[in-house]
């Protein structure tokens, strides 16, 4: 059992893995988002929620008191400032073991006319932001994973390959049901892929673009 700390726990992908690891594991699981009202409660003695800005440096160092793995689905224009945040705060803290949302593209990685479709639909800062982000976190201390999906959808199924970075990024898609089990699997196994960063992709979705668009 480990005591799980969630950053944007109201996200689609944060909820489909609150949901499995209550009901697939014994961890307790923290809730942390910026306005609690949005996010109701299970009702499992297991999960607690907790409202707070993830810019605030000392309410993460609250949330963080006896944490053992943070797991951070985060957006938006200040993802930088938000990343600055949470790895002084897991420093100060203490708590090494992160789990880190990103994006695909963020090291130029897709190949292809999937690749150029990417980064047009991406313009306008939001590969730099989230690249910047993610450097601040792999130049860290922290025992991170950097998860980098593919286009994310709906569909009801659990089917994904990974890529490392350094190698051309695999697919266009993958279900949000596939990374949060990502998600769930490398809470259980907190040494897997560790300072890694990690390309999850849905197998033989190769193409210009994603199916649904």
């Amino acid at each position: 059992m480990a005591k799980i700390l969630i950053l944007g726990a109201n996200g689609k992908i944060a909820k489909l893995a609150e949901k499995e690891l209550l009901e697939k594991t014994t961890h307790q699981l923290t809730l942390f988002l910026r306005n609690a009202d949005r996010l109701k409660s299970s009702g499992d003695k297991r999960e607690m929620v907790v409202e707070g800005d993830t810019t605030d440096t000392k309410s993460l160092e609250k949330a963080l008191k006896g944490i053992d793995i943070v797991y951070a689905n985060l957006a938006g224009k200040n993802i930088e400032q938000q990343a600055k945040s949470v790895v002084t705060a897991m420093n100060t803290v203490g708590v090494k073991r992160l789990i880190w949302i990103s994006t695909l593209g963020i090291y130029d990685e897709v190949p292809g006319n999937f690749g150029k479709w990417n980064h047009q639909m991406l313009d306008g800062g939001y590969l730099e932001t989230y690249a910047a982000a993610a450097k601040i976190i792999e130049n860290s201390d922290l025992d991170y994973t950097l998860v980098r999906p593919a286009w994310l959808s709906n569909k009801d199924i659990v089917s994904y390959e990974t890529t490392e970075k350094g190698e051309p990024f695999k697919g266009t898609e993958v279900s949000r049901k596939s990374i949060a089990d990502f998600v769930v699997h490398l809470i259980n196994e907190p040494d897997k892929e560790s300072r890694h960063s990690v390309g999850v992709n849905q197998p033989n979705t190769d193409g210009d673009k994603p199916s649904f668009y």
